[in-house]
């Protein structure tokens, strides 16, 4: 499912973010001090390699809804931006946090001059926010952050399982059948 917004292609696929061969950074769903762990940081860091720990060090510790971007290292893309997404149970208001992380990243990709970016579902694992409520967040965060990118082309949703992928993509089409009413 694509969604298009003032030349932006907006997506959703089924899929696994480390494997994004045409998408120039992808965004690593991160802890605050930016160490391999489970889900997709572990993931991203194990394809990266040790270089990417090695690079994250230097910018560690960083806040919920902060961004910060390194080297790909082995991976099929240029760049990976780190961002920490809320922990559900543990923020007086998770759904600011959650937005703060996407606009971070997009402007953040956006001022590399880069032109595609791939996004997991962030926050969803362990960290706890429920995935129908994080979808609607993360793609009301994009759209109403897509209208100050200059560089950017395409945002890919990454989501690893059936059910992910199904949500965001609802969450998606929702945005699209309003824009068109």
């Amino acid at each position: 499912m694509t969604v298009r917004i003032n030349d932006i292609e907006i997506e959703c696929t089924k899929g696994d973010i480390t494997s994004q061969p045409d998408i120039d950074v992808i965004v690593n769903a991160a802890n605050k001090q930016l160490a391999p762990g489970g889900g997709v940081a572990g993931a991203i860091h194990r394809k990266a390699g040790p270089m990417l720990y090695e690079e994250c060090k230097k910018y560690a510790p960083i806040q919920t809804g902060q961004a910060v971007i390194s080297k790909g290292y082995n991976l099929p893309n240029k760049f990976v931006i780190h961002t920490v997404g809320p922990v559900y149970h543990h923020e007086k208001n998770p759904a600011e946090k959650l937005m703060m992380c996407f606009k971070n990243c997009l402007m953040l990709a956006d001022s590399k001059g880069l032109k595609s970016i791939a996004f997991p579902a962030i926050s969803t694992g362990i960290f706890g926010y429920p995935v129908k409520e994080a979808a609607e967040v993360s793609i009301r965060a994009v759209i109403e952050t897509v209208l100050e990118v200059k560089s950017i082309r395409k945002i890919r949703f990454v989501l690893y399982d059936e059910t992910s992928f199904s949500i965001f993509e609802q969450a998606l089409k929702k945005y699209e059948e309003k824009s068109n009413s």
